[in-house]
């Protein structure tokens, strides 16, 4: 499961796009020693791939009414539980409201 998760985290970065410093160094000799004479550091971003989104949706996230359509009759009645509990809440964050 642990590589799983490396490919979906791998996935993830590249549907959201990220940003890579890259670090050229030359070195020059003195002595007979190599010495560090320059280092550039660049900032480059890689845009978000849309190949990489699909793949990501399609693989990793299922819509809500199929995650439903795939649930036991005790999953059902839980989730039933859950939805009224956050109805309940919402309606009495409602009355309070002016």
């Amino acid at each position: 499961m642990e590589d799983e998760d490396k490919i979906k985290k791998a996935l993830l970065k590249k549907a959201l796009g990220y940003n890579v410093n890259e670090t050229v160094e030359e070195y020059s000799f003195t002595d007979g020693e190599p010495v560090l004479s320059k280092r550039k550091v660049t900032s480059k971003h890689y845009s978000p791939d849309i190949s990489a989104v699909k793949l990501l949706l399609e693989r990793y996230y299922q819509t809500y009414e199929s995650q439903v359509m795939l649930m036991s009759d005790d999953e059902l009645l839980k989730e039933e539980e859950r939805l009224l509990k956050i109805i309940k809440k919402e309606r009495k964050s409602g009355d309070n409201k002016v």
